[in-house]
């Protein structure tokens, strides 16, 4: 499966043009829910002897539809944005790790975190929390922040609405075939739902004609170029998932969740203010743009975003801001 291996599905339901279509069958693509990639390096490591292991992988950074994408590790990973889901397309299939892809467990995709981590991902419109074990790269259409398993998306209870708004927070790594055990409860027994903080990696400049930026370090994001192989999965062949290997119960949690929870356009956040009013007046065609000042660490950083009503509208306006010149604009929930 190449990185066109996940398209089409939640999309938030938007319909998919002719010359997407057109391109991505060139490319060799296989499509059911966003254009997840399964971004693994050509070679994987040694295989648990049961076939459901993988390797523990950040991975270098890489690049779709003009997208640059930096995996890292980041134990203090806290994030909102939108949700969607895959699952019979690619179960029994290789992840990006080299794990199997089984539907009916609580797993993940996620563009950045290393793999397999575990992250707690919380929906922000019912209040269902649940801890998944992160082993896949995606998705990578524009707009969304992870992909679901088919049962995490049960579990949390947008299965049939195929998007939701969430929250997912770094755990810690998770256990490896073989490994020591993790104790999954623990992070369930001392989880409480605090208010999302902004953080630098989320808050890098994007950069706008006329207008200089830089990220916190005063230095230019690295344009480092994915390998091929690196961007193509290898032995992405069916395999079944043994029925002895039924995944454990997961516990599902409620926990309050206040706020709006209103949706957002992020252009950028700039530590110059002029550069923020800028990109502020650039953008005001699409919608009411506004300037809000958020302090990370010592630094004062001036967030530029537009509000959206539902997720379908987001979409749209997401296109938009990025056709400005914004490529790293993003959707997120506050």
């Amino acid at each position: 499966m190449t990185i066109f291996g996940r398209f089409w599905g939640n999309l938030g339901f938007f319909p998919i043009t002719a010359l997407i279509v057109s391109a991505m069958l060139l490319l060799g693509g296989c499509a059911e829910t966003q254009l997840g990639a399964h971004m693994a390096k050509s070679a994987m490591g040694d295989r648990h002897p049961d076939g459901s292991g993988g390797v523990y992988k950040v991975g270098t950074p890489y690049q779709v539809f003009g997208v640059w994408y930096y995996p890292q590790e980041n134990d203090k990973y806290d994030s909102t944005g939108i949700a969607s889901w895959y699952g019979a397309q690619f179960h029994g299939k290789k992840t990006a790790n080299g794990e199997i892809f089984d539907m009916n467990a609580v797993s993940a995709a996620h563009p950045t975190l290393p793999m397999p981590t575990l992250a707690r991902v919380t929906n922000l419109e019912n209040g269902r929390s649940i801890v998944v074990r992160v082993n896949d790269r995606g998705p990578f259409a524009k707009g969304r922040e992870i992909d679901m398993s088919k049962r995490a998306a049960e579990l949390l209870g947008f299965l049939n609405q195929g998007t939701a708004k969430v929250r997912v927070q770094y755990l810690g790594p998770a256990p490896m075939p073989g490994g020591p055990p993790v104790n999954v409860a623990s992070y369930q027994e001392t989880f409480v739902m605090p208010a999302a903080e902004s953080k630098p990696e989320d808050l890098d400049a994007v950069p706008v004609a006329g207008v200089k930026t830089a990220s916190l370090s005063g230095e230019p994001l690295p344009l480092v170029p994915a390998t091929q192989a690196e961007a193509t999965p290898q032995g992405a062949s069916m395999q079944p998932i043994p029925d002895d290997k039924a995944p454990p119960q997961v516990q599902v949690e409620k926990v309050p969740v206040s706020g709006a929870n209103n949706l957002y356009v992020q252009a950028g956040a700039f530590s110059n203010y002029e550069n923020a009013l800028t990109v502020k007046q650039q953008l005001s065609q699409l919608g009411e743009a506004s300037i809000s000042e958020t302090t990370v660490g010592e630094q004062t950083l001036y967030r530029v975003r537009v509000p959206a009503e539902n997720v379908d509208s987001a979409d749209q306006l997401l296109n938009g801001v990025v056709q400005r010149g914004h490529a790293g604009a993003r959707i997120i929930v506050d």
